[in-house]
């Protein structure tokens, strides 16, 4: 079976406060993209699980995060059956784009299918949170507003065909290490998020491009100020707003086409930058 696993991009988001579980509360706009991995799923009479990704950075062992999802759903379920599964990354790694939750996702999926185990929505819903904060909305796969540690999905209006350009730094940052920054660091002006939702069920692509904001930004920029240099450079070249994506790296800029989108990237100059034209889905 082959499968996509889509990345997503974060409108807005704001972090409430840390919660015992180790996560933290937050409240996000999630929109998903074309960008995706290809992803190949076979069922093994054998009983093994074997996981192997095209990415040299990305574990293809116990791990992956789709070893766990599969390991975690046979053993939920009483099942003997086994899974080969091959990932062709596209999405960058540890970018802030939910690519290792997007794999575990469709591999949960996928494999519902394949084991014929008959699980509904909610109960693989219910199996993602164990597995990863972002797995519940790559499931659900449409834009949603996410709440508690980002497994309460509320369904927003979608805003399929806005050009995203998405930029990539060399280098990849630590979701803990941002986070446990930010509880120590003052706090700063959150996004409106209810705006963001209002300008959604409008389409109103000003708005939503104004509306752009990520509380975890200036975390990561003081680490690495080339992201404020990206944002720049993405809105000196054309971008509507730029914002960086989950905990980043990675930054991207909203355009209001693919095409417009490809304009924006080619007047950019960024050296060691990885820059991807895609759209929202």
């Amino acid at each position: 079976m082959n499968v996509k696993a889509r990345a997503k991009i974060n409108l807005s988001l704001d972090v409430l406060g840390a919660r015992p579980d180790g996560y933290h509360e937050i409240l996000t706009v999630m929109q998903p993209l074309e960008l995706h991995d290809k992803m190949k799923v076979e069922a093994l009479a054998t009983g093994a699980i074997e996981v192997i990704c095209s990415h040299p950075d990305v574990p293809s062992g116990p791990g992956n995060l789709v070893y766990r999802a599969a390991d975690l759903l046979r053993s939920e379920c009483g099942c003997s059956m086994g899974a080969s599964i091959y990932i062709k990354k596209n999405i960058p790694v540890a970018a802030g784009l939910a690519g290792g939750s997007a794999d575990a996702a469709a591999a949960l999926k996928a494999l519902n299918k394949l084991w014929g185990l008959g699980l509904e929505e909610r109960q693989l819903l219910q199996a993602g949170e164990r597995i990863g904060a972002d797995v519940p909305f790559c499931l659900a796969g449409k834009t949603a507003l996410a709440g508690g540690k980002g497994e309460i999905l509320t369904p927003l209006p979608s805003f399929p065909g806005l050009g995203v350009i998405l930029v990539k730094p060399s280098f990849g940052v630590s979701t803990a290490r941002v986070y446990s920054l930010y509880d120590s660091s003052p706090a700063g002006p959150g996004p409106n998020t209810g705006a963001m939702v209002s300008a959604l069920e409008k389409r109103d692509f000003e708005a939503v491009a104004a509306l752009l904001n990520n509380v975890l930004e200036r975390v990561t920029a003081a680490l690495h100020p080339e992201i404020n240099e990206i944002k720049k450079a993405l809105i000196e070249a054309g971008a509507a707003g730029a914002i960086m994506s989950g905990s980043g790296p990675t930054v991207f800029g909203l355009c209001r086409s693919p095409g417009e989108a490809l304009s924006v990237a080619a007047r950019l100059e960024l050296p060691g930058c990885r820059v991807i034209v895609n759209e929202t889905v």
